[in-house]
C-alpha cells in the first residue's frame, strides 16, 4: 500500500466541480505535504502510482506535480523520483558561518561525502589568496554538503599546510572544518569576503546535487581571515538555486 492509498478522503476528486483536476490534484498533495504527511526530503510516489489511486490520467497528474516543482513545494531529480523540498538553505551575509552552523541554525542535519582531501601545490590564484610563498603548500579538500541527506552545495576549501600541521592525518572530512580548526589549532575565521556569481551547472555538478543538467547555481568564492588579518581559507562552492536563497541586511548611510 502507498502513503497515497492510506488517506483517500484526503484525495477525494470532485468531478462535477468546475476546478481542474490537476489543481484539485495540486491542493490535495499540499494538503498532505502541509499536514507533515510527507516530509522534507521524503519521495513521493510516483506520477503512475497516484494517477492510478485517483483515477486520473497520467498527464494529469504531471501538470499538478510540475506546477508544485515550479513554486519550491517538490523537488525533481532526475532518474531518482520527486522529493518533498525543505525550506530554502539561507546564505546570511550579515554573519560568518559555516555550512554546518547554517544547517543546523534551520532545524536541519548536516553531512557531507567527501570527494578529495589532499596536499597539493596551490593553483595561483589560491596562492595569491592565502599569500602562500613558491613552496607552500595547501590542503585541498572537496564535498558534497547535505541538509537532511538532500545535495545542498560542492565546496572546495584549500588552507596552508605550515598554519594547519596534522590535519590531514586527525581531522574527519565529513564533520565542520571549522569547528576542528577551533578545537585543535584555536583558530576561529571572524571575517570573510564573499563574491556571488549565478552559473549553471555542469554535467558532473549536476550529477552530484541530483539535479537537471544546467540547472542555475550560485558559484560562491570565498577568502576567510582570522582575526589579525592573515587569510587561513580560500573556498569556491558551487550551490543548487532551487534549494539556495541569499539573505542580507542593506542600511542607508545619513548625509
Amino acid at each position: 500500500m502507498t502513503m497515497i492509498e492510506k488517506k483517500p478522503h484526503i484525495l477525494f476528486l470532485d468531478r462535477r466541480s468546475g476546478v481542474p483536476l490537476y489543481c484539485q490534484i495540486q491542493e490535495r498533495l499540499l494538503a498532505q505535504i502541509q499536514s507533515g504527511e510527507f516530509k522534507p526530503g521524503q519521495p513521493l510516489p510516483s506520477i503512475q502510482q497516484i494517477a492510478s489511486s485517483m483515477g486520473v490520467s497520467y498527464m494529469t497528474v504531471r501538470q499538478a506535480m510540475r506546477a508544485l516543482n515550479d513554486s519550491g513545494v517538490l523537488d525533481t531529480r532526475q532518474g531518482i523520483g520527486t522529493f518533498v523540498s525543505g525550506i530554502k538553505m539561507e546564505r546570511d551575509f550579515r554573519q560568518v558561518l559555516s555550512f554546518t552552523e547554517e544547517t543546523c541554525a534551520r532545524g536541519s542535519k548536516p553531512s557531507s561525502k567527501v570527494l578529495s582531501f589532499d596536499i597539493q601545490s596551490p593553483t595561483p590564484k589560491v596562492q595569491k589568496a592565502l599569500r602562500l610563498k613558491d613552496k607552500d603548500l595547501v590542503y585541498n579538500l572537496c564535498r558534497v554538503r547535505y541538509g537532511d541527506k538532500v545535495p545542498m552545495g560542492i565546496e572546495y576549501s584549500s588552507l596552508p599546510v605550515q598554519l594547519f600541521p596534522g590535519l590531514i592525518e586527525d581531522f574527519n572530512p565529513e564533520g565542520s572544518l571549522y569547528i576542528e580548526l577551533d578545537r585543535k589549532y584555536g583558530v576561529q575565521l571572524m571575517v570573510t569576503d564573499e563574491v556571488i556569481e549565478v552559473g549553471i551547472a555542469t554535467a558532473e555538478e549536476a550529477r552530484l546535487l541530483e539535479i537537471a543538467p544546467q540547472s542555475p547555481v550560485f558559484l560562491f568564492t570565498r577568502i576567510s581571515y582570522i582575526e589579525n588579518g592573515i587569510p587561513v581559507e580560500h573556498a569556491k562552492s558551487v550551490y543548487s538555486g532551487e534549494r539556495y536563497k541569499i539573505i542580507n541586511r542593506l542600511m542607508r548611510t545619513k548625509h
